[in-house]
């Protein structure tokens, strides 16, 4: 089984973010000491107690001090048995990781670094109001390759208004040239209850019009693919298979349990939420309750997150599977939708699994909509 745990605090809100955090870090200690009694509370959640991968997500999980960090992961293994080859992943933001604190978590046992960069040029990270400096990125992922943490992903932004081919050109040449194995590349969005979105509201703000980010889209997947990086999910590019173990277990439509507030747990036939309010949180979990909703997955439900999920990524879906599925529900087979999208060009098929084409991965969201059972 697969472990998050959402740690819901940042130094400052970031114009795009739509997560849930806070900046104010006055409750940190609680809110640790909560997540590590949910810890406690959750551990028969999945049933199996054997932990295959660990995953500090945020928020900002390097904002955790190196003996909160300890105090999460020795509850951790105190209820569960963390296997020797577990990947334990940290999201950093690169000011937080100095050569001291990458020394610590490494002998705390973390082996997999998520950088939040989003960018090397100093003017786009005014623009999205991060906190660091292009060269402390820089020096954050030489650190702790020099320390003897190689696994290291970090996480770019294009699409960004003013910026050209040529700058996220730039921007992706770096990133190679820092020889991370991983990279995930997201598109700008704006989201309703951000900075961006409240600009965009009052006309401030514009976004780049679908073609362009097609075009730089296509841009990224293409540079990446000439530089040894192998696109094996939309937003997620690896060298020599440096997979997300974590991130493909959601993929792959394994079961995973959340820790923290707004935190999402999984285990094939439910599927719970955690509330993202701090304080209601912690004070629930001081109570000995879990402040979830939960939801009876259909088997609707299920076939729907497969495909949403696994069409996504370069395995695709498998076309028996999806067949047999609409078959035991009585829906009409989508042979036919099939080859709309192999006539069009969106996708192929290869072992029996129907691959989204580079065409089709620009519009995933939209043919995973039109495959659903509504």
């Amino acid at each position: 089984m697969h472990l998050y745990l959402h740690i819901p605090f940042c130094h400052q809100a970031c114009h795009y973010c739509d997560f849930h955090f806070s900046t104010n870090v006055a409750l940190k200690s609680d809110l640790v000491h909560a997540i590590c009694q949910e810890i406690a509370l959750q551990k028969d959640y999945l049933g199996s107690k054997n932990l295959k991968t660990i995953y500090f997500g945020g928020g900002t999980p390097s904002l955790l001090s190196a003996d909160e960090l300890e105090k999460i992961l020795d509850t951790i293994h105190q209820n569960f048995s963390v296997e020797n080859e577990a990947e334990i992943t940290l999201e950093a933001n690169p000011e937080d990781l100095t050569p001291s604190y990458l020394t610590t978590i490494k002998s705390l046992g973390i082996n997999r670094l998520s950088i939040g960069i989003q960018s090397f040029r100093e003017e786009n990270l005014r623009f999205l109001n991060r906190n660091h400096s292009s060269a402390q990125a820089l020096t954050c992922i030489s650190h702790a390759q020099d320390i003897g943490i190689d696994n290291i992903s970090i996480d770019l932004i294009y699409g960004i208004p003013g910026n050209d081919l040529n700058d996220l050109a730039l921007d992706i040449h770096k990133a190679v040239d820092t020889q991370v194995n991983h990279i995930s590349a997201y598109s700008l969005t704006i989201e309703p209850k951000t900075v961006f979105g409240q600009q965009k509201k009052k006309g401030v703000f514009k976004e780049l019009p679908e073609s362009m980010q097609s075009q730089k889209f296509s841009f990224t997947r293409k540079l990446l693919a000439e530089k040894g990086f192998e696109a094996y999910e939309t937003s997620n590019f690896a060298k020599n298979e440096h997979y997300s173990k974590h991130n493909t277990s959601y993929w792959n439509q394994e079961s995973y349990l959340g820790i923290g507030p707004s935190a999402h747990s999984f285990n094939q036939n439910l599927r719970q939420w955690n509330v993202a309010k701090n304080g209601v949180y912690t004070k629930a979990i001081n109570e000995q309750s879990i402040p979830a909703e939960i939801e009876i997955l259909t088997e609707a439900n299920k076939i729907n997150e497969y495909i949403m999920t696994r069409l996504r990524t370069k395995w695709g879906i498998e076309c028996s599977k999806i067949e047999q599925a609409f078959s035991q529900l009585k829906v009409q087979a989508p042979e036919d939708l099939f080859k709309i999208w192999q006539n069009n060009d969106w996708a192929h098929v290869s072992n029996g699994h129907l691959i989204l084409t580079e065409t089709g991965a620009l519009m995933a969201d939209k043919l995973a909509a039109d495959l659903f059972i509504v």
